[in-house]
């Protein structure tokens, strides 16, 4: 087993195993199980239900017949149960940090912080409960009063990735619980055992029965097609790879269907002549080993100005190699495992075909020796123009290096991909980074600063990293259509 303290036996037993639906835990209906694998170890976690198509109509059935009495719950009762879930995560925040680093690999200190992102989703979108407000007014001829109503869109179909098995769920349920909507989440298959514990903890915060259903299932397709499929379904919101995604929006057309979509990313991270190279160094650390690189925010280009290129590659190599590749749950992990033999694979492939293309390794390189599936922090320089790693996600601890020599040169080569998520950029010059900003295209900029995600700001992306946002104001939006009224003048009669 990997489980090695009584503490690490005694939390996975509070999990519960089967699917959530009606409010009630049930084992799959064929009886079918799959089993959750440490990632540092390669050993078996737990064994967990696995739904079929029919666990997964059941839960669209509870989502929509619970829809129209969790619509009329007054604003103020769905911010309340959403406030006592903070506590609640808040309260067991070692547990769900524990739990996080045991089923996909990242340090204790990054789970913490996690615990701590997510569970601001949860207050955040409580006090957003009571703020959906419409507007009533006089139209511009006179005969008619305008009414304008925000309503929930409805039931949901959220489907979650495995790197942030928290944080993803938080930023998806929250805004439908505050806005009225019913929903069914599919967690990712590598990571169901946190949104688990999350489900119980929000019917502990009083949450009722039907308003969320969780399906665990190795067969995604399988169990999300049909409810795709379903014209009771109102909304698709999913994390994850571009190639899914656009599988998802072409299977949503056909009801068209309202969707969100965080798509993949490759995050140029713009480094300029003038820039404090310490302080890009120690942003460097943040945007690329955020979950050991496997983030669609991570930063997987890095561009920098041609006379401190040097300097800085030496000094980030320097830091990656004091990361220690050890076990998340250890006090002194600075860098876990990923999350499976086949990403440290395609990892591992694309350092390569760097390498044989010409690209120079300062420190890393390769898979570690012994348990588990970690990968060395790496850096690379002199990468090949069009390599592979300069054009595909990384997910994982790798830092290519290539230089430029202008302003127009860095946006050309920053925005030379087919994603548009998230840029980073160094630069003491404000009205630089201002002017780079407003010619990168991306959903967000980072200014001087490795880490961008907070729940009080609109999360996403443009191009081909996806639809919609996630938090900020804008958060709740997505679950939420306008009704007009118009209404006759009252004045006439």
């Amino acid at each position: 087993m990997a489980v090695t303290t009584q503490r690490e036996q005694e939390l996975l037993a509070q999990v519960p195993t089967g699917l959530l639906i009606d409010g009630s835990w049930r084992d799959a209906s064929t009886g079918k199980t799959f089993d959750i694998e440490d990632p540092a170890t390669g050993k078996i976690l737990k064994t967990i239900a696995d739904a079929s198509p029919a666990d997964g109509m059941a839960a669209l059935d509870a989502a929509a017949a619970a829809q129209e009495s969790w619509a009329r719950t007054a604003p103020r009762e769905r911010g309340e149960i959403l406030r006592r879930a903070f506590d609640l995560v808040t309260a067991r925040a070692e547990d769900f940090a524990l739990l996080m680093t045991m089923e996909m690999g990242k340090p204790l200190a990054e789970a913490r912080g996690e615990v701590t992102y997510g569970a601001e989703f949860l207050r955040w979108f409580s006090e957003e409960a009571v703020r959906a407000t419409g507007r009533y007014s006089t139209s511009p001829d006179g005969k008619t009063r305008i009414l304008v109503n925000k309503k929930p869109v409805g039931p949901c179909l959220l489907i979650t990735p495995w790197n942030f098995p928290l944080a993803m769920a938080t930023r998806k349920i929250a805004p439908a619980i505050a806005a009225g909507c019913t929903m069914v989440l599919k967690p990712a298959n590598l990571t169901p055992l946190t949104s688990s514990l999350f489900a119980a903890v929000l019917e502990e915060a009083g949450l009722p029965k039907g308003v969320l259903n969780v399906v665990h299932t190795s067969d995604a397709k399988g169990v999300t097609g049909p409810l795709i499929d379903d014209s009771r379904l109102r909304k698709l919101s999913f994390t994850g790879s571009t190639p899914v995604g656009r599988n998802l929006l072409a299977a949503a057309a056909k009801n068209v269907l309202r969707t969100s979509m965080e798509l993949g990313g490759n995050a140029p991270f713009v480094v300029f002549e003038d820039a404090d190279v310490d302080a890009a160094v120690s942003g460097a650390m943040l945007a690329k080993l955020r979950n050991m690189g496997e983030a669609c925010t991570a930063a997987n280009r890095f561009i920098v100005h041609e006379s401190v290129a040097a300097e800085f590659a030496e000094k980030f190599a320097a830091k990656m190699k004091t990361l220690e590749t050890i076990r998340g749950t250890e006090e002194t992990s600075t860098l876990g495992p990923l999350i499976d033999e086949k990403s440290r694979s395609k990892v591992h492939e694309l350092v390569t075909s760097a390498l044989n293309d010409g690209a120079t390794c300062l420190v890393g390189g390769a898979p570690v020796e012994g348990p588990g599936y970690f990968y060395q922090a790496t850096v690379l320089t002199d990468v090949a123009p069009g390599s592979r790693i300069l054009q595909e996600e990384i997910f994982g601890p790798v830092a290519p290096v290539i230089t430029f020599a202008s302003e127009d040169e860095a946006v050309r080569l920053a925005n030379d991909t087919e994603y548009g998520l998230v840029a980073y950029v160094f630069t003491r010059d404000l009205n630089r980074g201002l002017r780079i900003g407003e010619r990168l295209d991306v959903g967000m900029l980072g200014l001087n600063a490795g880490v961008v995600s907070n729940a009080a700001a609109p999360f996403g992306g443009v191009k081909q990293s996806g639809l919609g946002r996630e938090g900020g104001s804008e958060g709740i939006e997505e679950y939420l259509y306008t009704q007009y009224v118009g209404i006759a003048d009252p004045s006439a009669s």
